[in-house]
């Protein structure tokens, strides 16, 4: 089961969610992680309701990043890239650009799904590819 940090998180929302030095912890914690992408002005940023923290963009190219397109511009930006990307809002389901199905609480699941906050409800999982919490240390074991 490939377990996916939501924005760095690993033991409940923090004040830190999306910064580079977070991700990068989770990151060599042994964690995938999803990560909300900006591209402005030509530069990259991380953070969930607007650019906040720059990065590079061979941050992006870290191997188990699951990146966020925040607006349309990033989304074509990525479109033309190799990094594991995708879009969504209000979809019960978005397809990632490796083929995986992003999957809001309470759908559907399927062997290609990441099960989003399975601890928000008490749907089974354990055929699902994946899942993406903001409490990932908890699945674990």
């Amino acid at each position: 089961m490939k377990l996916i940090s939501h924005r760095g998180n690993t033991n409940g929302k923090s004040e830190g969610e999306n910064h580079p030095s977070l991700v990068e912890t989770t990151l060599n914690a042994g964690f995938d992680c999803e990560i909300d992408v900006w591209l402005q002005g030509g530069e990259w940023y991380l953070g969930h309701d607007c650019p906040l923290y720059p990065i590079s963009f061979d941050f992006l190219e870290r191997r188990g990043l699951w990146c966020h397109a925040k607006d349309l511009r990033t989304l074509e930006a990525f479109t033309s890239t190799a990094l594991h990307f995708f879009w969504h809002e209000h979809d019960s389901f978005s397809l990632t650009s490796r083929g995986y199905i992003w999957t809001e609480p309470l759908k559907p699941l399927g062997n290609l799904s990441i099960c989003l906050f399975p601890e928000r409800t008490e749907q089974d999982f354990s055929k699902s590819y994946g899942i993406c919490s903001d409490f990932i240390t908890l699945y674990k074991t």
